[in-house]
């Protein structure tokens, strides 16, 4: 994952994906759970702070080394849930109501 030095919602590198790779190597069929499971830990405990800018679900799976539609389910089902929101074209946002 590229640094975004032009927002600053943007995390600063693949360092901050680490929190997420015991995700990516978890077994197969519980890879979506452990992501999401992750994800929404990181939003509770304030790692991703509300405003931040997400990886597209292709770059972020790229950095994963996981399937782009187990990314897609995991940020699908976090917005359902409220953590995160997205707008068709505009990326996905991590949101500022759950904490």
């Amino acid at each position: 994952m590229t640094s975004s030095g032009t927002n600053p919602g943007a995390l600063p590198g693949s360092a901050a994906w680490e929190l997420l790779l015991p995700a990516a190597s978890a077994p197969a069929r519980a890879r979506g759970r452990f992501l999401q499971a992750a994800l929404r830990e990181a939003i509770r405990a304030g790692r991703l702070a509300p405003g931040t800018r997400l990886p597209s679900s292709r770059e972020l799976a790229k950095d994963l080394g996981v399937s782009r539609g187990l990314v897609t389910e995991a940020y699908e089902q976090l917005t359902a849930e409220g953590y995160l929101r997205s707008g068709r074209g505009a990326g996905t946002w991590v949101g500022g109501a759950v904490r």
